[in-house]
């Protein structure tokens, strides 16, 4: 396996005469899709020795719909140039170095069907398409030739290799044209032989006709001896031809004599595996003539096989088959291209396009395959690495195959082997069994889930339940106990459980798919007594121990359970979109505790980081609900499909999205690392690499899967913006409309007949072979390059303008002329239906007894003939045969004699009306009869039940009126008039019936009506319907009647449910009401507060405080969004403010109090809250005390940041008012400390300047007793309190005016960022790095003057900052966190050192790890960098263990409460005594140099060190 990028591109486009080619030198190209993707092949390709020689090296993107026609130039000195067509009418000319279009044309009006580069003149450019027209485009000088030869649809064209003028055609008729295009496209011959499509044109590489020894075939005229003929002129100078046809045969023909010489039948190969010979399917014949040997040709086979016919002996069919040794090396689907390449070593090669979806190469010396490029025809849904066979990955695809792909195989960077039997529709899921070898879970899109075992080739295991919807997502996981489940008996160690498109997750027993699937929601309901609606799960990952599973959830919750019963421990509402995917990080990291990190993704572009830890640990009785992500990694601009982490790093993650990129991140401490925008559509999945912490795999909808590397990405976050993928992507794979008018009718039989008959043949392989892109076309944009949907690119005719040629047309009109024939035949023809449609409306109505009446308007001679006959049937009494006989004939005559001769009549008229189509008639006339019963009988099975029939069946009886309208209701049902069979239904007191049609066809709003009408308040069949019609609206987003419809069912838990998905203020704060007033007191609280935070985003305070208003357990939180807003508008008044851009909407009691911050705190409290006694205070203490917020990071986000500060200043403040000191100074010192954490100074000093306005001594006299549990605090706190007064006055020694708290803020922001990034301690670079671009210091006079008193006092208290047990403490953490990066770095270069030697004999010359390979001196040596001497592990292992037994012997104070860098404030401080030495003691001074010399031995320190103690 090779440390470079790989590509496994998109399928070659199917059913394309020329979509491929190469020119010597090794380059070679194919279209696939709306692109082409281009392949170097041979020395120059770069890779790596022992593998085959080929890499894919790019892509030519512009065309917007399928490409068919591709091309090189082979001229030599512009093998860079190439031209392709497309389905979207253009030809474009492209410089493959750059991959840019050099020109473009778009000069035909229909579907390009064949294109070729001349092989003769440089620049000429020759197209053809399906209407007939052929177009000449000379690039040098722009310039266009128009050719209509024949109206014939074109199927390939190929350039004569030895003159410049001619051009070959072949048609769909299977008539092959040669013309002149000099003389403007004169046909010089017409070759007629072949019977079907011709699909290739060759033309023999040796000029002239003595290069075969032909006979004279034996249909040839006999006055031409031995075939020989004077050559006329240059242009029929004798050259051969070779057509390849449909039709199965191959004809060579003669240009001199322009007839065929020689035809070759496809011989019927036995198959070797592959398909069932048995199945019909459809044969592509292409071919090619080996440069210099005219006596052989390679020809495309039925069933893949290439052949190489000889040509020397034309009476025997001789042929040799390629790879006729090697099993299983052929293509196994019909071939469509073969491009000859001559590579820089002069190898001659083939390479073949396969319906199979692989393109091969193959050594022409040898006939053998030298390598196989796999490819892609459906979005890659899913990648799985294997867990015991390392390296090896599963790749699930919307083409109905899986793949799987080895890919640490040492000979073929491409081995990948195809899954197909039994899955026949996308594969959208996939997991490997943990610990057995080769057994992989699959799922489809149709519901299936299956098992694969990769090492045989047996067909798979199906589940026998299937999943309603898609297969969103597999695991295997411990067995839960069933309760259909006898016992604990005979049970797997791991079963596989699918989640669903609709919702459910099921666990299915590997050892017995063929059993029924159990749906683990029972037990979850069962386990936790809930009793309403359980959540959609969209999602479900096990932890990697095996005893937690998350589920996540439709409505963006994830749900912890606990095995053996799936007891719920917890919920996460921090998602409030579909959840797409969850990953718990590994176990075999440094620090085993982040095992517990799960990282989330949905339908929200932002990613969340939970911390389980301590839920999972603490076993709670009743499940948690955590509102606060541990850590939130924002920065894509689309949902989010996959994520992964590394298995070689600590809490790095990579991300897949919707915007197109891939993104890895280190997600504890929330930065963006590097980003990968290397495929071209949305991105569907991602896997990191086992063996290589430098790779990852990624896969999207683009047909593509990528391997690439972390080191070689140039941009390190997602794009920002609205990325316009999205609005690209549709602009690229929709076809443009056509017009209307081109969709006529006529002439077009037989092109859908031979439509019908392919499909056919495509629906009978799908059951024995794998789905083509025809078979299983991906509907959700996955356009299989669309041209294969149809069985042959003629087939594309369909959707474009019919072939409508004239009778008399001999192929010499303009078409302009043909046009002009359909518009003056439109216009002609609608007048005619005018006439009739007015006749029609005038007619008299029918008459009931036509034939009667016609009867009567005969001759004279007929109608006495009538009265005779009557007379004679009148008179006497018994009639004679003639007379019986003449009744018969003159059945009109019932209407005067008696009732049995009359209902003989009304037979017959009936009989009449039923064959002209009037039903209606014929129930009138047997109504007439007194037939009811027979007329609805007949009726029902005729399916002719009217209103007026169902209306008169109460004449019949009572039950046969109950059975004619259930009749008629069924026959409503099929004309799909389900609201009027309802009705009737209804009329027969058949109410649950009709409550259930109208339920089973979607009229929910009707079915309610009725039900509620008709049946009892508590039926059970009303709740099923609101809750049915509730669960269709909210997922079709109609958000607000979905919750009518769950409190209508009396769910209101449900209701207030699914108006908070709409995730704005308003619908929260709906719900949090509604929640409010159903007594859903959690769920309310919940949602309120999610109301106020995103009010607080907008700075609403007046819309927050009345959201909170809304539950009474959030009084709390309105103190702390009280507190934040009298600090907001404090900053506002000393104009401190982040300069948001929004304006503010303040509560009133905001404004107009006076005095410091504290102050007037607790007295909008009083007034605005009420909160006056000590009891209330320390209510609302005991309510804050509850929540925890995580520390803070450098990127948190601001108001995030403020929230939480003023949170921990919320109890401080509550604190001091219950005369509780001590947690008042650990609440404020939390305040402070998570400020300085996310480095923002300005908020640490806002916080000091409104809470310690006079410093700290206050807090001192009120503590007391020194032996205080908060003495350590209180010391910490007051630390950092100096620590700021420290920089204030060290930066204003640095300008000419102190009073500029501008300056000090853009200092400190420089100041703060080159901290957090230089050090993982607190120690702030800027400062300690004498190099640092820091202003030198000019002292003003007055300065000095004015600064002495006030520099003594406050340095004195410096000393509090120099603290040796810190500096100590401090010191040996730094230790630690050194020596473990050097370990980290050690075992990093170990495993790739090993991994070196095991995949290859020796690294690339150019491969990246070379330069790693070094002898390892990490930067984190620990003092020995200047030796450069390597570290030992024993001795890395005994410094980390002397620094945890230091860390171990420090009291508890100081490892509880944190302390600002001391070696920092001792730089600082010598700093300060350098600029302005009479402002500090010597003593000073010579304390803080002897912490540094004691302290300062790790790397970040030292140089700092050397300049101030040397």
């Amino acid at each position: 396996m090779g440390q470079e990028p790989r590509t496994l591109p998109p399928s070659p486009n199917w059913y394309c005469a020329r979509c491929s080619d190469a020119v010597p030198g090794g380059l070679f190209g194919f279209a696939a899709r709306t692109s082409v993707f281009l392949v170097r092949v041979g020395p120059g390709a770069g890779a790596i020795a022992g593998t085959p020689p080929f890499r894919v090296i790019g892509e030519l993107v512009g065309h917007t719909e399928r490409v068919s026609g591709f091309t090189f130039s082979h001229h030599p000195g512009q093998y860079n140039l190439c031209a392709t067509s497309s389905d979207d009418g253009t030809v474009k000319i492209w410089d493959v170095e750059t991959k840019a279009v050099v020109t473009e044309h778009a000069l035909h009006q229909h579907t390009i069907s064949a294109l070729h580069w001349s092989p003769r003149v440089k620049d000429l450019i020759v197209s053809g398409d399906e209407k007939g027209v052929v177009f000449c485009y000379w690039l040098n000088r722009n310039d266009s030739q128009y050719l209509f030869i024949e109206p014939r649809t074109i199927f390939c064209l190929t350039c004569s290799l030895h003159h410049e003028d001619l051009v070959a055609i072949g048609y769909k008729d299977g008539i092959v044209v040669i013309i002149d295009i000099s003389k403007k496209g004169e046909v010089i011959h017409r070759l007629r032989g072949h019977d079907d499509e011709i699909h290739s044109i060759a033309w023999c590489p040796v000029p002239g006709e003595d290069c075969l020894s032909i006979s004279q075939e034996e249909n040839s005229e006999p006055e031409l001896p031995n075939g020989k003929v004077v050559a006329q002129t240059p242009v029929t100078k004798g050259c051969y031809l070779a057509t390849g046809s449909k039709d199965q045969t191959i004809r060579i023909w003669s240009c001199s004599r322009g007839r065929g010489v020689m035809t070759l039948k496809l011989p019927f190969l036995k198959r070797r595996g592959g398909m069932d010979p048995t199945i019909k399917e459809r044969l592509w014949l292409t071919l090619h003539w080996p440069k210099d040997q005219p006596t052989q040709l390679v020809s495309s086979c039925f069933g893949g096989e290439l052949l190489l016919w000889d040509l020397t002996q034309s009476w025997r069919r001789k042929y040799t088959l390629f790879s006729a040794s090697a099993e299983g090396q052929n293509h196994s689907r019909i071939v469509f291209n073969l491009c000859p390449l001559q590579t820089e070593d002069d190898k001659q090669l083939l390479l073949s396009t396969s319906m199979d979806r692989d393109v091969k190469c193959w050594d022409m010396a040898t006939l053998e395959c030298c390598w196989t490029l796999p490819s892609l025809g459906g979005f890659a849904y899913s990648l799985a690495f294997s867990p015991v066979d390392t390296g090896c990955l599963a790749i699930g695809v919307g083409d109905g195959m899986i793949r799987v792909w080895n890919t640490i195989s040492i000979k073929n960077n491409y081995d990948v082997k195809n899954f197909w039997q039994g899955v026949k529709s996308k594969v959208t899921a996939l997991c490997w069994h943990p610990t057995k070898e080769g057994c992989l879970a699959f799922g489809t899109d149709d519901g299936k889930v299956g098992l694969y075992d990769t090492y045989s080739n047996k067909p798979p295991q199906i589940s026998s339940t299937y999943h309603k919807k898609t297969v969103y997502s597999l695991a295997w996981g411990p067995p839960i106990p069933s309760l259909s489940a006898g016992g604990e008996g005979d049970r797997p160690s791991l079963t596989l459980y699918s989640c669903g498109g609709e919702g459910l997750v099921l666990q299915h027993n590997p050892w017995k798919l063929n059993g029924e699937a159990f749906d683990i929601n029972k037990l979850i309901r069962d386990t936790n007594s809930i009793k309403y609606k359980l959540p959609v799960h969209t999602e479900i990952s096990w932890k990697a121990d095996g005893k937690i599973m998350a589920l996540g959830n439709e409505d963006g919750s994830i749900e912890i359970f606990q095995i053996p019963n799936l007891k719920l421990i917890c919920t996460i509402q921090q998602h409030h979109k579909l959840v797409n995917t969850i990953s718990w990080h590994h176990e075999h990291g440094s620090q085993p505790e982040l095992s517990y990190l799960m990282a989330s993704g949905s339908n929200n572009a932002v990613i969340y980081v939970h911390n389980l830890k301590a839920v999972i640990e603490s076993n709670p009785e009743s499940p948690v609900t955590i509102t606060e992500p541990y850590r939130t990694l924002s920065g894509h601009t689309a949902k989010i499909t996959s994520l992964a982490w590394s298995p070689h790093h600590d809490g790095r993650l990579v991300s897949a999205s919707y915007d197109g990129t891939a993104q890895v991140w280190d997600a504890l401490q929330e930065e963006p690392l590097c980003n990968f925008r290397g495929h071209r559509g949305r991105l569907l999945c991602v896997a990191w690499s086992p063996l290589d912490p430098d790779c990852i795999y990624s896969g999207a909808d683009d047909f593509c899967v990528y391997k690439w590397l972390v080191s070689m990405q140039e941009h390190s976050r997602p794009p920002q913006g609205k990325k316009s993928i999205e609005l690209e992507k549709k602009r690229l794979s929709q076809p443009k409309p056509k017009p209307k008018k081109k969709k006529k009718v006529t002439s077009r039989v037989s092109v859908k007949q031979e439509l019908y008959e392919g499909n056919e043949e495509e629906s009978i392989r799908e059951s024995t072979g794998p789905v083509e892109n025809g078979s299983v076309s991906d509907q959700e944009g996955e356009e299989e390059a669309r041209e294969p949907e149809l069985p042959c690119r003629v087939a594309s005719i369909v959707s474009r303008e019919p072939v409508i040629c004239p009778p008399v047309s001999l192929g010499l009109e303009k078409p302009k002329v043909i046009v002009n024939n359909k518009v003056t035949l439109l216009k002609k023809e609608p007048p005619k239906d005018k006439p009739e449609a007015l006749v029609m409306k005038k007619r008299k109505a029918r008459s009931m007894l036509p034939l009667s009446t016609s009867l009567d308007h005969r001759s004279k001679e007929e109608l006495h003939q009538d009265c005779l006959v009557l007379a004679a049937a009148k008179h006497f009494k018994e009639l004679n045969e003639d007379v019986s006989a003449d009744l018969e004939e003159r059945f009109h005559l019932g209407l005067f004699t008696d009732r049995a001769t009359l209902y003989r009549m009304m037979e017959v008229e009936g009989k009449g009306h039923l064959e002209n189509g009037h039903p209606e008639l014929y129930h009138q006339l047997m109504l007439w009869k007194g037939d009811l019963k027979g007329v609805l009988q007949t009726a029902v099975e005729r399916g002719e039940l009217t209103d007026n029939l169902v209306a008169m069946a109460p004449v019949a009886g009572y039950h046969v009126w109950l059975w004619a309208v259930e009749a008629f209701a069924k026959q409503l049902c099929f004309q799909e008039q389900y609201v009027k069979a309802a009705s009737h239904l209804l009329s027969i007191h058949k109410v649950y019936e009709a409550v259930e049609l109208l339920k089973s066809h979607h009229f929910y709003r009707e079915a309610i009506a009725v039900a509620k009408a008709r049946l009892r308040p508590e039926d059970p069949i009303l709740k099923d319907l609101y809750l049915s019609w509730g669960a269709i609206l909210e997922k079709d987003g109609h958000y607000a009647v979905a919750a009518k419809c769950y409190l209508g069912a009396a769910s209101a838990y449900d209701a207030a449910k699914v108006l908070a998905k709409k995730g704005d203020a308003a619908s929260l704060k709906t719900a949090a009401e509604l929640a409010s007033i159903a007594g859903e007191d959690e769920l309310s609280a919940s949602l309120a507060l999610r109301c106020a935070q995103e009010l607080l985003l907008a700075r609403n305070w007046v819309g927050a405080q009345e959201a909170l208003q809304l539950h009474g357990s959030l009084q709390g939180q309105r103190l702390v969004f009280c507190l934040l807003e009298l600090l907001s508008k404090h900053q506002e008044e000393r104009q401190l403010s982040e300069g948001e851009s929004s304006p503010a909407s303040y509560n009133t009691w905001s404004a107009g109090i006076a005095g410091p911050l504290t102050e007037r705190v607790t007295a909008v409290w009083k007034s605005a809250f009420g909160l006056d006694t000590p009891e209330q205070y320390r209510a609302a203490l005991q309510q804050l005390q509850t929540i925890k917020y995580p520390s803070a990071t450098n990127n948190t986000p601001f108001k995030q940041l403020l929230l939480h500060i003023c949170h921990d200043l919320t109890l401080a403040v509550l604190s001091q008012q219950v005369a509780s000191w001590d947690k008042a100074v650990e609440a404020l010192l939390r305040a402070v400390v998570r400020s300085y954490d996310s480095g923002n100074f300005t908020v640490m000093q806002e916080v000091h300047s409104a809470f310690l306005p006079e410093g700290c001594d206050h807090l001192r006299d009120k503590l007391g007793d020194h032996q205080s549990p908060a003495t350590p605090a209180f010391k910490s706190l007051e630390a950092f309190f100096i620590y700021g007064r420290l920089y204030e006055f060290w930066w204003s020694l640095s300008r000419p005016c102190p009073e500029s708290n501008v300056w000090v803020r853009a200092a400190h922001s420089r100041t703060t960022s080159g901290e957090q990034s230089q050090q993982s301690d607190d120690a702030s670079s800027e400062e300690t790095d004498p190099q640092a671009p820091q202003p030198e210091p000019r002292k003003p006079p007055e300065l000095d003057m004015r600064l002495t008193e006030e520099s003594k006092r406050m340095l004195n208290t410096c000393k509090e900052l120099l603290s040796e047990k810190h500096a100590s403490f401090q010191n040996s953490q730094r230790t630690v966190a050194e020596v473990q990066e050097t370990l980290a770095e050690m075992i990093r270069r170990h495993q790739k050192s090993q991994f070196c030697k095991s995949t290859a004999n020796g690294p690339d010359k150019n491969d990246p790890e070379q330069e790693a390979e070094q002898p390892l001196s990490s930067p984190q040596s620990l003092g020995k960098e200047e030796k450069n001497e390597p570290l030992s592990l024993p001795e890395l292992t005994k410094r980390l263990t002397e620094a945890n037994e230091r860390i171990a012997k420090f009291p508890e104070s100081v490892k509880t409460w944190p302390f600002p860098d001391v070696l920092e404030c001792c730089l600082v401080l010598l700093h300060i005594g350098s600029q302005c030495p009479e402002s500090m003691t010597q003593e000073m001074q010579q304390q803080a140099q002897e912490l540094l010399q004691k302290y300062g031995g790790t790397k970040v320190y030292q140089r700092h060190c050397q300049t101030f103690c040397t």
